[in-house]
């Protein structure tokens, strides 16, 4: 630890940088993997709403199931298809909003690991010529060689901690967009619906 120098404090950092890269990554992967089900059962609940009856909305965690639910049972009271779907475009906003929760912040994290590397990487080299200075006459290459990997150590582990940190702010951010796409599609298929009829195998809900 003590030979790292300068460089130590940076590679702290970049540590705390990447544990936390991580944690949010499978925060939001394991949220992400429980809210983006079920696309196929709620295209069935709309070809039927465009039929003109009204179903039981499928059931699952995700914000489009959310949206579907809601909409139902404002169908179900004899709402219009473009009231409900004007009705529910705040609480569509809240669900994309939370869908993206996490993602700037791996993103920030990706822009500023690699700075952080290039910060270390110039004390690293300062700290070499300064210990080249004061070696005066008897300067040889292994004390500039010593500070030199001091300093390329802090770059390569500020591109540690980007590259992956971009890399699942960009995935998340396409499971996020494609979350956000089947909302879109609810509330298009809800504001189709004029007047459409209870299925009176399902019973109608209070709602939310």
């Amino acid at each position: 630890m003590s030979d790292l120098g300068t460089a130590l404090p940076v590679l702290l950092l970049l540590g705390l940088l990447s544990v936390l890269s991580v944690a949010i990554f499978l925060a939001r992967l394991l949220n992400l993997g429980l809210r983006t089900k079920g696309s196929d059962a709620r295209a069935s609940w709309l070809n039927v709403l465009e039929a003109g009856t009204i179903k039981s909305p499928p059931k699952g965690q995700s914000a489009a199931d959310h949206i579907t639910e809601t909409a139902a049972s404002r169908l179900q009271l004899g709402q219009s298809g473009p009231h409900v779907a004007d009705a529910l475009h705040p609480l569509a906003q809240r669900e994309v909003t939370r869908l993206f929760t996490g993602i700037r912040l791996l993103e920030l994290i990706g822009m500023v690991a690699p700075l952080l590397g290039l910060l270390g990487t110039v004390l690293g080299m300062i700290q070499s010529f300064r210990s080249l200075e004061l070696a005066e006459g008897a300067a040889n290459a292994s004390i500039l060689a010593g500070g030199i990997w001091q300093a390329l150590l802090t770059t390569a582990a500020g591109l540690v901690v980007a590259i992956p940190a971009l890399a699942e702010a960009a995935w998340l951010t396409a499971r996020a967009e494609a979350e956000t796409q089947e909302i879109e599609t609810v509330l298009a298929g809800v504001r189709l619906a004029s007047n459409p009829k209870p299925d009176p195998t399902s019973s109608p809900k209070p709602s939310k």
